[in-house]
């Protein structure tokens, strides 16, 4: 028997910019730490409380082929949400049991939450598009044929922002029921966009990746773009920003994931990967890890800003080969230290914190397995 994990199909895989949900100070005190020993439900989705040390044991075993795409908290005093293959969980204990509430049209749907209790699903690089109310699910009609990235107003209940894959801006007030295009094309026409990351704080603010064309930030709502500098240690040389996360504890920091082409060209040393850090909103990056044997990187790598600290990173690298399993990740960036724990495993697809207790680390995995 032999699992495949993310990293295998890193090359086949669609990119997201992922958007964080911040809770207000109201709705971080209502919600408590899961209380429980296990986690009850069909193994998609466990927790930690020690940076992936120990992760709480299921009552059910993953069965393959199992990607659990999405995870968020929402507003709701301990209520998340998370997807596995086609199926939408929902817990309301703060994680400790999951039941299946509806079935998608989408078997790899990302969520992002809203104001309300609410959140919407998602395909990274499709149309598909659903508003969930509870449990009920509601579904849209997209803007777009190539979702790349959605963010939600945490200030405008029913305030919805969506970028297309040639990196317009698509916005809607009536919770996705219309939507009206907005602003400029992040790299102009015909470039190729692999994602668009919204500030959590603020839908005017965002960071678009592009091929070969590195990255781009706006302030306004996508009506101007400016280009981001430092993603390649050439001056003016290309490079390919796959994924990005704003800090939900800072608006000014953003981190990256992407390959400095310079570097990457026939005949270079290494294949040029990097994560970067911003801490200007995304106009300019620093490189902080490297590509290495110690810190594997791939271009799917799941990227988690903490919600408690700008200067603290996650990030996972899993792989069935040889039975290797997952490796998270810890950056400090004040210190530049990455840190390791390891799990069993094929590879984590979605993070996400408790609200009230950021140590709190909600894991979504998965399981593939190839005779």
């Amino acid at each position: 028997m032999k699992r495949i994990g993310s990293a295998v199909t890193a090359a086949a895989a669609a990119f997201v910019l992922a958007q964080p949900f911040t809770a207000t100070a109201a709705e971080a005190a209502s919600w408590t730490a899961p209380s429980c020993t296990r986690v009850t439900g069909d193994g998609g989705v466990t927790f930690t409380t020690d940076d992936g040390a120990s992760l709480r044991p299921t009552t059910g075993t993953l069965k393959p082929v199992s990607y659990t795409h999405g995870l968020v908290a929402l507003d709701t005093p301990n209520t998340l949400l998370a997807t596995r293959n086609s199926e939408l969980q929902r817990s309301t204990d703060a994680g400790c049991t999951w039941t299946r509430v509806a079935t998608l049209d989408s078997g790899s749907a990302r969520l992002t939450a809203a104001p309300g209790g609410r959140a919407f699903a998602w395909e990274v690089n499709g149309g598909y598009l659903a508003r969930t109310d509870g449990r009920t699910v509601t579904p849209l009609k997209s803007p777009t044929a190539s979702i790349v990235g959605l963010g939600t107003d945490r200030t405008r209940p029913g305030h919805v922002r969506l970028a297309g894959g040639d990196g317009r801006l698509y916005d809607s007030t009536d919770a996705g029921a219309s939507w009206r295009q907005v602003g400029t094309a992040a790299f102009g026409s015909g470039a190729s966009v692999y994602a668009v990351a919204f500030d959590p704080k603020d839908l005017a603010h965002a960071v678009a990746g592009g091929m070969t064309k590195g990255g781009a930030v706006t302030t306004d709502g996508g009506n101007t773009w400016t280009a981001s500098t430092g993603l390649s240690g050439t001056p003016g040389g290309a490079a390919n920003l796959f994924d990005a996360a704003f800090s939900p504890a800072s608006s000014s920091v953003v981190y990256a994931l992407g390959i400095d082409l310079v570097q990457a060209a026939p005949g270079s040393s290494d294949e040029g990967r990097h994560l970067y850090r911003s801490a200007d909103g995304g106009r300019t990056f620093t490189k902080v890890v490297d590509d290495s044997a110690e810190t594997k990187l791939t271009n799917s790598t799941r990227l988690a800003p903490s919600p408690a600290d700008a200067d603290v990173l996650y990030f996972e690298y899993g792989t069935y080969f040889q039975d290797y399993g997952t490796d998270l990740f810890r950056l400090d960036a004040r210190t530049g230290k990455v840190s390791k724990t390891h799990n069993a495993y094929d590879g984590i697809s979605a993070i996400a914190f408790n609200p009230a207790q950021p140590k709190v680390m909600y894991l979504g995995v998965e399981e593939v397995r190839v005779d």
